[in-house]
């Protein structure tokens, strides 16, 4: 595994990070997801990224991770980068949702009970409020940290601007914001209109979620949806109408590139997603130990050429 400093922080993250986003929950089967883990954590994946409301049932995937670590992980809590975060809906009522100090540090306190741990090592906003004073928001994260809840404190889903005040404003409180995680992926590219420079001028790392494109960068899809899929799943977030014949036209252009680097097309979409040195890390998602063995070998050939660059580019305008 490869490790990289996270911004001007002393955290180093493994390369490549995994997200119990999808397939770690209440509905899914127990001893899949224990050995995903497992095998995740043998691979060198030491950042484990959960949020309060991943399911389904919401609550589940933090549930499940809860119990992995104590049956087979008691004894590495301090080998593990342990992530939560809380801005979405995860229960009814007015607190239950957005970036009110109620919501998020009543949040943490149930994701900390759920997985059985005194703190966590990253806790994010999980989206911007824009109702909600910013400073609230990055209040209550200043808050957490100062009452040992959580190591480091982040945001995710901020556009340039907000990242940049946000970042102002926990600096004003004596906190650094140590990370965002944005969506980012050949399909998804905007981080790079802005918000890597700011990351850059404000310290912070960046761990970009779905470099996959929800597995749309994989040769999942080229024949058909299947039904154990993200898209073939009910409680998928991926539907079959994102999967475009447009879409799998350019896969199929790009693993003609991947095929000449030897690399699969997941893994030189991994390696794409991590050549700004910019971004810390990549966070994948799974449904099998053999995905994350297939991701982790991305890291054996993360350079290009600029020939490559160049006909990537050409296949994504």
């Amino acid at each position: 595994m490869k490790y990289n400093r996270c911004g001007k922080s002393g955290l180093l993250l493994p390369a490549i990070s995994l997200g119990l986003w999808h397939n770690f929950a209440g509905v899914d089967t127990h001893e899949n997801s224990r050995a995903m883990i497992c095998r995740a954590f043998d691979l060198g994946i030491t950042h484990f990224d959960l949020a309060n409301n991943y399911g389904p049932p919401p609550g589940s995937a933090e549930d499940t991770f809860g119990k992995i670590l104590k049956t087979d992980l008691a004894g590495y809590r301090d080998e593990l980068i342990i992530s939560s975060k809380a801005g979405y809906l995860m229960w009814p009522g007015p607190y239950g949702e957005w970036g009110s100090k109620k919501y998020l540090v009543a949040s943490l306190d149930q994701s900390l009970k759920r997985m059985g741990i005194e703190y966590v090592d990253i806790f994010y906003s999980h989206r911007p409020d824009l109702v909600t004073p910013l400073e609230e928001t990055m209040g209550a994260l200043e808050q957490i940290v100062r009452q040992g809840k959580a190591l480091y404190v982040g945001i995710s889903n901020y556009n340039p601007q907000m990242t940049e005040q946000a970042a102002t404003i926990l600096k004003q409180l004596g906190i650094r914001c140590l990370i965002h995680q944005p969506s980012y992926s050949m399909f998804n590219r905007w981080v790079e209109d802005g918000l890597l420079d700011v990351l850059e001028q404000q310290g912070m790392g960046c761990i970009a979620f779905c470099p996959l494109a929800q597995g749309l960068l994989t040769n999942r899809y080229l024949h058909g949806i299947p039904a154990d899929s993200r898209a073939g799943r009910p409680t998928g977030y991926l539907r079959p109408e994102g999967v475009t014949k447009e879409k799998l036209k350019k896969v199929n252009a790009l693993q003609k590139i991947a095929k000449n680097r030897g690399q699969s097309i997941s893994q030189m979409a991994l390696a794409w997603t991590l050549r700004d040195n910019r971004v810390t890390s990549a966070l994948i998602g799974a449904s099998k130990v053999v995905q994350i063995e297939e991701n982790v070998a991305a890291l054996k050939k993360l350079n290009f050429t600029k020939e490559e660059l160049a006909a990537i580019d050409k296949i994504l305008a």
